[in-house]
């Protein structure tokens, strides 16, 4: 994924899945700073050759029926997807739809005990960091879209991380992985932009794989 700096520089981002994210809170960062008048946030992924699969599969990370099953309690492991997804960003006056992108925030989560085992604790400091910055508090939040890979372990982890930060607010859920796979660097910003069709049409887009709830 990588954050173009429209008449400025160009800025290459590997923050594994959150790549995507990444370049977008970078490019959103120049422009409220006014470092360039305008930026484009784009992340891509293409898998045109297999070593990353064979790599994924005998680490245990990928389901065996090629779906990403989030939230659900079949959840074992995600499906490999390609997509493209881009955002360019403008400062608020200049935005013609009206959609504002009203804080953004990235830390680095800390030891964790391994690729696949995320760090709620660290990933529920970022939330409430960003919750923060718009100058909102957690209860006024209404849907969160979780980067939800559909690992049994992965999943609960993070929807503790979210409840650790949202508290009672019982905002709606939902990934779009349930729909279309896991993207690894553009995940992030797919996910955004689809949260940007929903909001735009208003109705959000449904979990396609869920049963069953995880009883985790």
């Amino acid at each position: 994924s990588f954050v173009l700096g429209l008449q400025g520089p160009c800025s290459s981002i590997d923050t594994a899945c959150a790549s995507s994210l990444s370049a977008m809170h970078a490019g959103s960062s120049a422009v409220r700073f006014g470092e360039c008048p305008r930026s484009l946030a784009l992340g891509v992924s293409l898998k045109l050759t297999p070593h990353g699969t064979l790599g994924a599969a005998s680490a245990g990370m990928l389901s065996l029926d090629g779906r990403s099953k989030t939230l659900d309690a079949r959840a074992n492991g995600y499906a490999r997807s390609e997509g493209v997804g881009s955002l360019v960003l403008l400062p608020c006056a200049d935005e013609p739809s009206g959609m504002q992108l009203g804080s953004s925030a990235v830390r680095q989560d800390g030891r964790s005990a391994s690729l696949t085992a995320p760090n709620g604790s660290a990933q529920r400091t970022l939330l409430l960091a960003a919750i923060s910055r718009m100058g909102l508090s957690p209860v006024e939040i209404g849907w969160s879209e979780a980067h939800g890979t559909g690992t049994l372990l992965g999943d609960p982890t993070e929807i503790g991380g979210i409840e650790g930060a949202l508290g009672p607010s019982n905002p709606c859920l939902g990934s779009t992985k349930a729909n279309f796979g896991h993207v690894e660097p553009t995940a992030g910003l797919l996910g955004l932009l689809a949260l940007v069709q929903s909001t735009m049409r208003g109705a959000i887009h449904v979990n396609a794989q869920l049963h069953a709830l995880n009883p985790l």
